[in-house]
C-alpha cells in the first residue's frame, strides 16, 4: 500500500510539545516499515495553525489531491490533531476517505496507534476523538467559571486597565488620579472648541504624556475623551 506521510508543526508546538517535524517523520517511517507500507510522499505544513482545514492548509491541499486522485492509498499522521481542528471536521474526512477505499493510520492516539481501516479501528476512533472534545468543552466551561467568579468579586479580566484607572491589589480597579485630572481637563478643552491636535498640545505643555510616552496623537487624545470617568 502507498502511504502518504502528514507532518505539521507551529512554532508553539516546536517549542512547547517539542513535536519537530524530523521526530514526526522518524516515527511515521519506522510505523510504515513495521505495516508494511511504501512511503510515496512526504507532505510538511511547518508553522502552520489546527484552526485550519485539511484542505485549506498548504501541505493539506496536497494531501486531499493525493487521495482524490488515487495516489495514495493511506494517509499516515502522528497525531489526531496534527490533521484535523475538530470531531466534525474529522469523522467527515474519514468518512470521505473510507469511501474512496483510503485508510488513516494514527501512530499515536492515546498511547497507541489507530488505523481505520478496520471497523474496530473506526469504532476506537470515533470514541477517542469525541472525549477529546468533550475534554476541550469542558476546560472552556471551567475557565468560563472561573471568570464569572472573579467578576463576581470585582476583579477586572480585561488585561491593560482602561484610561483614567489602574489596576488595585485586588485585581479591581481603582482611579488613576493623575489620569482622572487628564481627562478632566481635555474634556473642558473640548468644549471650549479645541481641537484634538490642539488638546494634545494643550496636555503636553502641561507635563502630561500619554501612557506610552512620546507625543499625543488626534487617536490617543480621542481615547482619553472617550474614558469613563470615576464616579
Amino acid at each position: 500500500m502507498k502511504a502518504v506521510l502528514y507532518i505539521r508543526v507551529s512554532h508553539e508546538d516546536q517549542v512547547a510539545e517539542g513535536h519537530s517535524l524530523a521526530m514526526q517523520e522518524d516515527r511515521l517511517r519506522a510505523y510504515c516499515a513495521m505495516r508494511g507500507l511504501a512511503v510515496a510522499d512526504v507532505v510538511i505544513d511547518a508553522g502552520v495553525s489546527a484552526g485550519k482545514p485539511l484542505a485549506k492548509r498548504p501541505g493539506g491541499a496536497r494531501v486531499v489531491a493525493l487521495v482524490k486522485s488515487g495516489e495514495a492509498d493511506a494517509v499516515v499522521a502522528w497525531k489526531l490533531d496534527r490533521l484535523f481542528r475538530n470531531v466534525t471536521d474529522c469523522l467527515t474526512t474519514i468518512e470521505r476517505w473510507d469511501a474512496n477505499g483510503v485508510s488513516m493510520h494514527l501512530v499515536d492516539l492515546g498511547g497507541q496507534a489507530v488505523d481505520t481501516s478496520s471497523a474496530m479501528g473506526r469504532f476506537f476512533l470515533t470514541v477517542m476523538a469525541a472525549a477529546a472534545a468533550l475534554e476541550r468543552e469542558q476546560c472552556g466551561e471551567r475557565i468560563k467559571a472561573v471568570k464569572a467568579h472573579e467578576r463576581a468579586k470585582g476583579s477586572w479580566l480585561g488585561g491593560k486597565a482602561p484610561y483614567g484607572y489602574h489596576l488595585a491589589a485586588d485585581g479591581g480597579l481603582e482611579p488613576d488620579e493623575a489620569e482622572q485630572g487628564m481627562i478632566a481637563m481635555a474634556r473642558r478643552w473640548q468644549a471650549e472648541g479645541l481641537s484634538l491636535r490642539k488638546i494634545g498640545a494643550a496636555l503636553a505643555a502641561e507635563g502630561y504624556l500619554p501612557r506610552t510616552g512620546g507625543q499625543w496623537h488626534a487617536e490617543t487624545v480621542k481615547a482619553l475623551l472617550a474614558a469613563e470617568v470615576a464616579a
